[in-house]
């Protein structure tokens, strides 16, 4: 699961205009400010962000794209343009975001100081590929016995998850009441807070407020665009949807 929210993109002006510093050559643009006009003509093919009220021109347009050719070289106006959203995602595809260093800042949601803050919930999680077993003999689902080749396991994998969620929960209320008083086994809030924190799956769903640039998506792009986890190939579709993704993508080619 991933949800992509907030996003704003800054800088192509200052970016066009410094992509033509190099030749002076700044009589030829022809890139304006109109927000009717951009919504009107790009609203349905650029959806990614909805704060850009910049048109560019034809000779911008054509120059942009011979740059990009030429690779991060030549296309060095990419690292003017700035992009700031919102991603929840779980902690498995956070870490290979990670990745992505140069030219990216995030700030997170705490899991070291707010782990505690609410009640856990199977909707907390990325969960949409974990199986929950069905009986065949009855028309209902169970926590089935199942064969995993070292001996039995008595839940599906969907069972599991619900399980961790419960002794999070039951490790979260122990660490409250540890707070104000010794628990009653004697262990310390900071014993029981390590429970939820070494406990807690890859698939918590995590939110950052993220800033980064349109070269470093063309690296995320060209890379991740057929990854095998669905976080990476959702994230790649709304790079396509972002003002004047061609100069991330490329031009792709119509289809009949």
């Amino acid at each position: 699961m991933i949800k992509i929210e907030n996003a704003s993109v800054y800088g192509l002006e200052e970016a066009i205009r410094g992509m033509r510093n190099p030749m002076n050559s700044w009589n030829y643009s022809d890139s304006y400010h109109n927000k009717e006009e951009y919504d009107s003509l790009n609203r349905q093919k650029y959806s990614g962000a909805d704060n850009v009220d910049y048109c560019i021109g034809y000779n911008d347009s054509k120059l942009m794209a011979s740059l990009a050719a030429g690779g991060p070289v030549h296309a060095k106006y990419r690292r003017m343009i700035t992009v700031y959203l919102d991603i929840t995602a779980p902690l498995y595809w956070w870490k290979e975001f990670d990745t992505y260093k140069v030219g990216t800042v995030a700030n997170s949601c705490s899991t070291m100081h707010k782990i505690h803050a609410k009640e856990f919930t199977v909707e907390d999680f990325s969960h949409e590929h974990l199986l929950n077993f069905i009986n065949h003999n009855k028309d209902e689902r169970l926590t089935p016995q199942i064969e995993l080749g070292c001996g039995e396991c008595k839940f599906s994998p969907y069972g599991i998850l619900e399980l961790t969620v419960d002794m999070l929960n039951i490790c979260r209320e122990r660490y409250l009441a540890a707070l104000k008083t010794e628990d009653e086994t004697g262990f310390s809030a900071k014993d029981i807070w390590w429970q939820m924190i070494q406990l807690l799956p890859s698939s918590y769903n995590q939110k950052r407020t993220v800033m980064l640039n349109y070269e470093v998506l063309v690296g995320i792009y060209r890379w991740r665009k057929e990854h095998k986890l669905d976080e990476w190939r959702e994230f790649c579709r709304w790079i396509e949807q972002l003002p004047y993704s061609e100069i991330i993508v490329g031009e792709k080619e119509e289809t009949n």
